[in-house]
């Protein structure tokens, strides 16, 4: 039965046809973006975005994730470039069961710069530890368990330098207007204290 209503009616006849699959890099990456709230203090996991390409991943990051809070400085990278060891539980630490310490020799190369994220507790953040230098991932886990394993961490993430989008020097000024940004805050607003001083005046 054909349908009276008119907007169904007036609409083209298209033949129903099957749906392919996407071809492969047909969807938008996923890049990890990290956080520094202040000069000197550590950069934080602050969430993800999906973009293209790294550096309209940069703008997205700066648009939805520092908006709310002061911030100087941010990480990229992609989630593919994210080395991440096994999550432990309880008094163990990942430096002490991570596969990676078992295949520090697999590779060889010249040396580079990785950087070290840890997670201290269980449903925070990663937080930037360090960097280490060695000839590949796996040796980077063992340089930080030297540099760093007396801290008990549930989960280590390690990217190499080279893949990490920093904050250039010039764009610092990005985040440098009402850093404070307490017109954000629901208790800048002093509801209860407008409210009192309604009620006084309405008396």
């Amino acid at each position: 039965m054909n349908s009276l209503d008119p907007r169904v009616v007036r609409l083209p006849d298209y033949p129903v046809k099957s749906f392919e699959p996407k071809a492969p890099m047909d969807q938008l990456g996923t890049y990890e973006v990290f956080v520094q709230p202040k000069e000197g203090k550590q950069f934080q996991h602050e969430g993800i975005v999906h973009a293209p390409d790294i550096e309209l991943a940069f703008v997205l990051a700066k648009e939805s994730l520092t908006r709310r809070f002061q911030c100087v400085s941010i990480f990229i990278v992609d989630t593919r470039n994210v080395l991440v060891s096994e999550l432990t539980e309880g008094d163990v630490s990942a430096y002490d069961t991570s596969t990676f310490s078992s295949h520090v020799n697999s590779q060889s190369g010249d040396r580079e710069v990785f950087e070290i994220f840890h997670l201290t507790k269980r449903g925070k953040q990663h937080i930037h530890a360090g960097n280490v230098e060695a000839e590949s991932v796996a040796g980077a886990f063992a340089e930080a368990k030297k540099k760093f394993g007396i801290l008990k961490v549930y989960n280590v993430w390690i990217i190499a330098t080279k893949n990490i989008r920093f904050t250039q020097p010039d764009e610092k000024d990005l985040w440098s207007t009402l850093p404070d940004k307490k017109f954000r805050d629901a208790a800048e607003y002093k509801g209860g204290d407008k409210l009192k001083e309604f009620l006084k005046k309405s008396q």
